[in-house]
């Protein structure tokens, strides 16, 4: 199981999924009406580590991180 957790202005609770790689998280996440609207302007961080390709494979206890963009001052 992996942990999804959705930050900032995203009001999602966290999810445990049993997923391999962050294509089937996106599949997932896009039947979501609400999420599907910040999937392309959010950073995803894996273990706290920014990744930019979807191909990045997943193991038991990941972190994955959903990083919708800010402002602040």
């Amino acid at each position: 199981m992996v942990r999804v957790e959705f930050l900032g202005p995203i009001q999602k609770d966290p999810l445990e999924l049993d997923i391999t790689n962050l294509n089937e998280l996106a599949v997932l996440l896009q039947k979501d009406k609400e999420l599907a609207e910040w999937l392309t302007n959010s950073a995803v961080a894996v273990n706290d580590t920014i990744v930019s390709s979807l191909d990045v494979a997943l193991k038991d206890g990941d972190k994955i991180s959903l990083l919708p963009p800010v402002c602040g001052g």
